[in-house]
This record gives structure tokens, C-alpha cells and sequence, in this order.
């Protein structure tokens, strides 16, 4: 298992794919965690995760350039409710040979407003009831599930179906479940960082009276995220 670390992406292969978009290669490592992502400096359309050990689909601070997003065989249950706001023009998300369960855990997906593919093949989710008709009816704009294109006579008759009495109901169902199987949260607050709370992360290196602290806050910058492990006064807030 190897941490995903701001020097693993810098030595990590970056080159031109064949759709002639700037890719980084970050197969096979068994990255457990998406983390330091801000050490990419939004310079790649389509970054690979595949074969890692990622169990839930976030940590990215805010990339607009980035377009795909594949990850297959990785053990992904869970995606941010914010990955909409970190990655505003994700269009392609390959989610192959994962562990995602219920349909009402796609609902983060929804948000994105750019995506018009995505691939759930080999995951428990695609084998539920109503399935592609739940994808067709709650992703309006998404052209290609598990590359096969959605047609308008799909798209209507799941409009039609989730529409009626009876659609309701299966609606709140699947959101009941997903709620269910939701695990607790475990990991501090994270948000992306503006700015202002850049500057002010600087600020607080500056001012680090240890090395442990300087390293902590560094961690944070190069990520592009703020944890709950610190305030705005900048300083390190300890247990």
C-alpha cells in the first residue's frame, strides 16, 4: 500500500493519450486514499487510478480542467456529496470492477453538470431492479451507461415509469437504503481551500514552531484541502 503523496505524482507517467488529452498515470500503486491532488496544478484532462485499493471517491481540490476520471478495480462504496464542486467539468467517470451497492449511492453523481459517460460494470449496483432505467431518469444529460448509449425510448418510459405513483415510491426506497448503508463518518471535515485560506495556511508555516507542524501544514497546502484540523486563526488545532 503506497501513499499518494505530492512526490509519487510529480514521478508518476504523464503523456498525450489517444484522444489527445494530457493524462496521468497513477495505476497499480495501491493507493488507498485520493489525497495531495492539488500537486497535479490542474494540468491533466484524464487522471487513471486504476488497481488501488480507493474506497471512496474524493479528496480532490478544485480542478476544472479535468475531464475523465478512471477508476477501475479499485473497492469504491462511497462518493463525495462535493465532488460536483471540485470537479465542475468532469465528463467520463469509469467505475469498472468497484463495490458500489444502492442506487440512491450514485445520487453525488447527479450533481456533475458536465457528465456524459459513466461505467459501473462488475459493481452490485448494476444489478439491481430498474437499474438502467434509475440512471436514464435521474442523469438527464449522461449519453453512455457502461458504453452503451441510452436511447430517447429509454429515457422516456424511465421518465414515464419514476413519474407515476408507483415510481415515487421505488424512489424513496432507494433512497431509504442508501441512507441505511451509509457508513459513519470517520474522517475530519474537509473542504477546498480559497485563496484567503491558502494565504493564511502560508502565513501559519511562518509562524510553525516545529517541524511536525511545518510538515502538517504543508501537507495541506500542496492538497488544496482544509481539514478540520485547522482553524482560521492559523494556527493547528490539537486533541
Amino acid at each position: 500500500m503506497v501513499k499518494l503523496t505530492p512526490d509519487l505524482i510529480n514521478q508518476s507517467m504523464q503523456y498525450m493519450n489517444p484522444c489527445r488529452d494530457r493524462e496521468l498515470d497513477l495505476r497499480g500503486y495501491k493507493i488507498p486514499q485520493i489525497e495531495n491532488m492539488g500537486a497535479t496544478l490542474d494540468q491533466f484532462d484524464t487522471i487513471d487510478f486504476s488497481d488501488n485499493d480507493i474506497r471512496k471517491l474524493d479528496g480532490f481540490p478544485h480542478l476544472p480542467r479535468l475531464k475523465c476520471l478512471l477508476l477501475n478495480n479499485n473497492r469504491i462504496v462511497r462518493v463525495s456529496d462535493t465532488l460536483h464542486e471540485s470537479l465542475p467539468n468532469l465528463e467520463s467517470v469509469v467505475l469498472t470492477g468497484n463495490n458500489v451497492q444502492e442506487l440512491g449511492d450514485l445520487e453525488p453523481l447527479t450533481k456533475l453538470p458536465k457528465l456524459q459517460s459513466l461505467s459501473l460494470l462488475t459493481n452490485p449496483v448494476s444489478t439491481k431492479q430498474y437499474y438502467r432505467e434509475y440512471v436514464a431518469f435521474r442523469f438527464p444529460n449522461l449519453r453512455l451507461l457502461d458504453f452503451r448509449k441510452i436511447k430517447l425510448k429509454e429515457r422516456e418510459a424511465a421518465k414515464e415509469l419514476f413519474k407515476s405513483k408507483k415510481g415515487k415510491e421505488l424512489q424513496r426506497e432507494i433512497m431509504r437504503k442508501a441512507k441505511l448503508a451509509m457508513p459513519a463518518a470517520d474522517k475530519p471535515t474537509v473542504h477546498n481551500a480559497t485563496p484567503a485560506d491558502i494565504q493564511k495556511i502560508k502565513e501559519a508555516i511562518k509562524r510553525a514552531t516545529n517541524l511536525h507542524e511545518v510538515e502538517r501544514l504543508t501537507r495541506m497546502l500542496q492538497s488544496g484541502q482544509i481539514t478540520g484540523e485547522f482553524n482560521f486563526n492559523g494556527n493547528m488545532e490539537t486533541d
